[in-house]
């Protein structure tokens, strides 16, 4: 570690590796560079595997990549014009930042920062560039975090300065799937005391809707999904029905419309399949029924509805990172968990080394798992 008066120098240290779509991590040496000015450099020490990261390593053409972007580190140097950080601090990576100056970020009304929104191209925001290269050659970022590394280089507008007593190796499930499905409940359907919700899809997305809602005292949380072995741990986030289409001999939502009285409130979303967006919003009562898409999609990424829909007073909406501002309001979700007010623990079906990440990808595409923790080497 460079001391504060001494420039950092290039750090070569292990990653797991994407060399091509589909198939297994390798571990490989790379050499990570110095942050640049508004950067930061940080030693990884734990990382969950989330969907997204599944969903692009099965289909993205840019390779060889860093994948991870749901990581807890501590920072190991600080590029030059940034006094937010200093070595030491601990923090939470996050794949959509906030600059606190553009238009969204002023606006009161948005977390969609204009300057340091998701990074799709996998370089970094301010000079398009990579931090990583393995024998002098190009190894990309995803999301500007690329957590699947001993260390990362990323924004410092993208981390986010959190307590060092909170417990690095729960808390990092808040940079993404947890505070996702939380904020989808509490910020983007601000969902009342007493009302009806269908959740679709009980990952761990859904199960952080649910438990929201459950906090905010609705009186029916119906889940749907089509693993039968996740209703006992959807019970314990507040799910209190649980519907599988498999199972069913109508349409699920009219299903659904039969059990909640004419159809739900709310209804969420959290598969990434638009299909289910139109069978979400035909599960909610006419009048005001909200749908809320959360789920990022693999396939056909357009939504078919007819105008009747919206014709009878429904409304969908869209959810990045549950309407969160990372850097304002994650500090608040953290003291929730240190607090106890929230459940982070009970997400956490398994604790990995950083060598066995290709499990933890097996674990979650054969639906074993709700959040594997990777943890770094000391």
């Amino acid at each position: 570690m460079s001391s504060s008066n001494e420039q950092p120098n290039f750090i070569t240290c292990k990653a797991m590796v994407a060399w091509e779509a589909g198939k297994d991590l390798v571990m490989e040496e790379v050499e990570v560079s110095p942050p640049e000015p508004h950067e930061i450099r940080v030693k990884v020490v734990c990382t969950s595997l989330c969907r997204t990261d599944i969903t692009a390593w099965e289909s993205q053409a840019i390779f060889p990549r860093i994948f991870g972007h749901e990581a807890s580190g501590i920072v190991e140097s600080v590029g030059k014009g940034v006094t937010e950080f200093v070595e030491g601090d601990h923090v939470l990576t996050v794949f959509t930042g906030e600059c606190r100056t553009c238009k969204h970020c002023e606006s009161g009304k948005s977390n969609m920062c204009q300057v340091l929104g998701l990074e799709r191209r996998g370089v970094m925001h301010s000079d398009q560039r990579t931090r990583f290269s393995i024998k002098g050659k190009p190894v990309y970022h995803y999301c500007a975090v690329s957590s699947f590394s001993e260390y990362t280089v990323v924004h410092s507008g993208c981390a986010v300065k959190v307590s060092p007593q909170a417990p690095l190796e729960k808390i990092c499930l808040l940079s993404c799937g947890v505070a996702a499905g939380l904020g989808a409940a509490w910020n983007v359907a601000d969902i009342s005391e007493g009302s009806t919700l269908a959740i679709f899809g009980l990952g761990t997305v859904g199960l952080a809707v649910a438990q929201g809602a459950k906090l905010r005292g609705a009186s029916q949380i119906i889940g749907v999904d089509i693993n039968p072995e996740k209703y006992e741990k959807a019970k314990a986030f507040g799910v209190t029905d649980f519907l599988n289409p498999n199972d069913c001999k109508e349409p699920i939502q009219q299903v659904i419309k039969r059990i909640s009285g004419g159809g739900t409130d709310y209804s969420f979303e959290c598969i990434g399949d638009t299909g289910m967006v139109t069978t979400a919003l035909q599960s909610c009562c006419d009048g005001w029924g909200l749908t809320v898409t959360l789920g990022v999609p693999k396939v056909k990424p357009e939504i078919t509805s007819h105008y009747s829909t919206f014709l009878s007073g429904k409304t969908l909406k869209g959810s990045l990172f549950g309407g969160w501002k990372p850097k304002s309001d994650l500090p608040s979700l953290v003291n929730k968990y240190m607090n106890q007010e929230i459940q982070i623990d009970e997400f956490i079906t398994h604790n990995l080394p950083f060598e066995d990440i290709n499990k933890a990808f097996s674990l979650m595409r054969e639906g074993k798992c709700l959040r594997c923790v990777v943890h770094m080497p000391n």
